[in-house]
């Protein structure tokens, strides 16, 4: 398999945790110093593995209410030892998509490759600002 497909499997595979909840698959790929860039505070980011997973229970929790997660399109480029993607995501509730059908998130990766595995090392994610 390539190193492209490789990527583009692991982020598909890390999108469905997010959106089941799975808590140790959302954290199973990433490195132990991945720094972070979220939608909600801190806006200086979260770093290290464990800041990183205590942002997930309250996105879980709200996404328990009936919202998704669900990549739209991504793009991936892999080299030999890093590799970088962006992917559209819809992410949301019903009543968010009723009043803005066209809202996505942007997502953003960076990884490496470490041991012979793909390895997160950086997301970002954001909204476009609508005004």
């Amino acid at each position: 398999m390539s190193d492209e497909q490789q990527v583009r499997d692991l982020i598909h595979r890390w999108a469905i945790a997010v959106h089941t909840g799975d808590l140790p698959t959302v954290l199973g790929d990433h490195a132990s110093d991945i720094v972070m860039f979220d939608v909600p505070p801190p806006y200086r980011g979260v770093r290290g593995i464990d800041a990183y997973q205590q942002t997930w229970p309250g996105f879980f929790e709200w996404q328990a209410g009936g919202a998704v997660f669900e990549i739209d399109s991504l793009e991936v480029t892999a080299g030999a030892d890093v590799a970088f993607a962006w992917a559209l995501v819809r992410c949301g509730t019903p009543a968010d998509f009723a009043s803005d059908p066209e809202q996505l998130l942007r997502l953003t990766i960076g990884l490496r490759k470490v041991d012979g595995q793909w390895t997160v090392t950086h997301e970002h994610h954001s909204f476009a600002d609508a005004t």
